[in-house]
């Protein structure tokens, strides 16, 4: 894969429409791309990452024809990061909950990779009223870890940046540009969702990811039985999308078949074989996620006739 394949088709834009939603303690950034009929999805994005890891997703669904895409950067991440605890999947649910309500969506599918899947099967469940269908990328079932491991242990470099400054933006990008899962795969949606993750002033700039949001809400998807049981309490149409590699692009990824059994029978699962834990987001991949929320968007109108 080279640098520039995977740029965006056309002289499309990765940026999208930028907004506000007040929330507890002040007000969440949300991102809104495409311009197409319908009720739009909202996408929820990972752990340390920020609203512009749905860009690419949103933009394919766009070319396909399909509704609008909405995704917000979550408290303590990306344009949001002033916004203070408690922190938790439960304050991300709520928040959720207000981004919709703000768009004026009753009810819609819920895209969430990694961390943000987890978010959605919480939503799914805390609000079952208010979703039609969850596609979930390379998360929302419980991690394979040892015992008395923590969210660093899990997350490596990605977790290590928190802690990190950088000259200038250049700088943060040669980071990435060297993190095992993004080398050789640099485009322009990864440019766009790194640079907005950086906050201050050079020579000093830094992630806007709060280490302490990410550190709490970590915990949670490492061990609260709440938020590991989600998925097996879903009541809508739900898919999850797995890599083949995991975070530092290293076989196999963070399942595999074996730890995928156990999972509820109406489960679709549908496996990335030439992706990491990154690369679905930013890649053509990103082409068939779109396809998976399209589908699921069609799914919509039956499962508003059954509510």
């Amino acid at each position: 894969m080279t640098e520039t394949e995977h740029d965006p088709p056309g002289g499309v834009w990765t940026d999208g429409e930028e907004s506000t939603v007040a929330v507890p303690g002040g007000d969440l950034a949300v991102t809104r791309w495409g311009t197409g009929p319908g009720t739009p999805v909202l996408g929820i994005h990972g752990i340390t990452a920020n609203g512009y890891a749905l860009a690419r997703p949103a933009v394919e669904l766009d070319r396909l024809g399909g509704p609008p895409l909405i995704a917000p950067d979550l408290r303590g991440r990306g344009r949001s990061g002033h916004l203070p605890g408690p922190f938790g999947l439960g304050a991300h649910v709520d928040d959720v909950i207000a981004v919709l309500d703000a768009h004026g969506v009753d009810r819609t599918v819920l895209v969430g990779h990694s961390m943000g899947a987890f978010v959605a099967c919480l939503a799914a469940v805390r609000h079952p009223d208010r979703v039609t269908g969850l596609l979930l990328v390379d998360g929302g079932h419980g991690l394979p870890v040892p015992p008395g491991a923590d969210i660093e242990d899990v997350l490596g470099p990605a977790m290590t940046r928190l802690r990190m400054s950088f000259a200038n933006a250049d700088a943060y990008r040669d980071f990435w540009r060297n993190h095992p899962a993004i080398s050789g795969r640099w485009n322009t949606w990864v440019d766009h969702y790194v640079t907005r993750d950086l906050t201050g002033t050079e020579p000093d700039l830094r992630s806007a990811c709060s280490e302490e949001a990410a550190r709490v809400d970590g915990a949670q998807v490492l061990t609260d039985p709440e938020v590991l049981g989600a998925i097996h309490r879903l009541s809508r149409p739900a898919r999850l999308a797995w890599a083949a590699r995991g975070l530092l692009d290293e076989s196999p990824g963070l399942y595999t078949p074996e730890r995928l059994a156990g999972l509820p029978d109406d489960l679709a699962l549908l496996e990335l074989p030439d992706d990491n834990h990154y690369s679905p987001m930013f890649s053509s991949t990103a082409g068939l996620l779109a396809q998976e929320i399209h589908s699921l968007v069609e799914q919509t109108v039956q499962v508003q006739g059954e509510l």
